[in-house]
């Protein structure tokens, strides 16, 4: 199992990424903070229709989704978190493993009267995405995950090795007094190291998330969602051993320079019926790199009956 960015990022890394303004959500869109299991979400909703969610991952918030959730409003009612300890959720104590996460996610839907949605997912949101899968496999009607492993499932324990993921195991009250008002120093890594072509990932995004994570906590909290993972493991392999594999449908998306093809590799360890799916031309930052591509990929999917 590995990862495939390495030399083509490497060799852009000290790039000047180019400036461009943040791409803004529609005004069909509101934010709303809603209480649930214990933390208050920040949630974007907009649109109305079928039910989708979209979650994000590490490094970035829920206004990653911008671009996919201006073409999905059209037709369907979006709905757009920022993960617990992220972005302008709040930032609670614990809670960081998935299990627990994917319970807020069950309490955004029981807020808004929403019984079933489909869910499209980016780096740790993927595992957000499969223990609210795993735990209420009747609330998901189609399931698109993108981008990066599951804990426990598939060759966990392979892409464990890659020294790329040297941050799995980073963080703690040291190392985050390392980074403390270094946040962008810290992020610039992932942004550049796991792009095809950092300059991807423009200067005003960079300002932008870098200035969320150094939110008072936001550090903490995403560290301690990498430090769940071994937890995260635990309970993915107690649910596919109990339950069986996830039984929706279910698109395996992966950057064509980062994951590629392995996503599907990983989810059939989860899934029964998985199709697997290309971002061309891009890294792990999908939105970024190859949003028009991105958003075809997904709604095509979500389109089928």
């Amino acid at each position: 199992m590995s990862l495939r960015p390495a030399i083509f990022a490497l060799s852009l890394a000290f790039a000047v990424p180019a400036s461009a303004a943040l791409p803004p959500y529609p005004a069909a869109f509101h934010t709303q903070e809603i209480e649930t299991n214990g933390a208050t979400i920040h949630v974007r909703v907009g649109g109305k229709g079928p039910a989708v969610v979209l979650l994000h991952g590490y490094g970035e918030t829920g206004d990653m989704w911008a671009p996919l959730a201006a073409e999905l409003v059209r037709d369907h009612t979006v709905i757009v978190p920022d993960l617990r300890g992220l972005g302008l959720s709040s930032k609670p104590a614990g809670g960081f493993d998935k299990k627990t996460q994917g319970e807020d996610v069950a309490g955004i839907l029981d807020r808004l009267n929403v019984k079933q949605a489909d869910v499209v997912t980016h780096d740790i949101g993927n595992m957000v995405g499969f223990a609210l899968a795993m735990e209420h496999p009747d609330r998901v009607r189609r399931f698109v995950l993108i981008d990066a492993p599951v804990p426990g499932v598939g060759p966990w324990e392979e892409i464990l090795k890659n020294p790329l993921l040297w941050h799995f195991r980073f963080g703690g009250p040291d190392m985050e007094r390392l980074v403390k008002g270094r946040e962008r120093i810290y992020l610039d890594r992932f942004w550049n190291d796991f792009s095809a072509d950092p300059r991807h990932f423009d200067e005003a995004s960079r300002e932008h998330y870098a200035k969320l994570y150094a939110l008072p906590g936001a550090m903490h909290s995403g560290f301690e969602q990498f430090h769940a993972f071994d937890q995260d493991a635990i309970d993915n392999r107690a649910w596919l051993a109990s339950k069986g594999k996830l039984t929706m449908p279910v698109l395996a998306l992966g950057g064509e320079k980062s994951f590629g093809d392995q996503m599907a590799v990983v989810m059939r360890a989860g899934a029964e019926n998985v199709t697997s799916g290309i971002v061309p031309g891009s890294g792990h930052w999908i939105m970024e790199e190859n949003p028009a591509a991105t958003t075809r990929l997904v709604v095509d999917f979500l389109d089928k009956p």
